[in-house]
């Protein structure tokens, strides 16, 4: 009657002197597994801004319907967002975006941490895109 109870407290008492099991969260950050995919961001160019040419192949692969995107041209006829916008609310972080992109502008990275206190906070621009790529590097 006695062995089991002091079985059951050598066992307790070995997990409890051990390594942890919890990570201290807010300092201590686990690695996403290497398919991850977490929230978007934009690649720069070498001017620091970004490569879409706003084709839309995006926003017309998007199952969920959460990418917006707006073309307009510079004076040297180059292609480029006037408006993107990237509603991760709505998001099912499929990768699809990423697979159709032309040029690889959009990513998905490793970045898991979405939150916010109101809903335009979830709506990603592409200022905001171009930010979340220093989050993912």
């Amino acid at each position: 009657m006695i062995i089991p109870l002091l079985k059951g407290l050598k066992l307790t008492l070995s997990k409890f002197f051990s390594k942890p099991i919890t990570i201290q969260y807010p300092e201590e950050r686990l690695d996403p597994a290497p398919r991850w995919r977490g929230i978007q961001y934009f690649v720069r160019d070498e001017k620091g801004e970004t490569t879409c040419v706003a084709c839309g192949l995006c926003m017309v692969v998007c199952p969920s319907g959460c990418i917006y995107v707006e073309t307009a041209e510079d004076e040297q006829g180059r292609r480029y967002p006037s408006v993107y916008e990237l509603n991760t609310i709505r998001c099912i972080f499929c990768g699809y975006c990423e697979e159709a992109c032309p040029v690889n502008a959009i990513k998905m990275g490793k970045n898991y941490e979405l939150v916010g206190y109101s809903r335009d906070e979830f709506i990603l621009t592409t200022g905001r895109l171009l930010e979340e790529e220093s989050l993912n590097t």
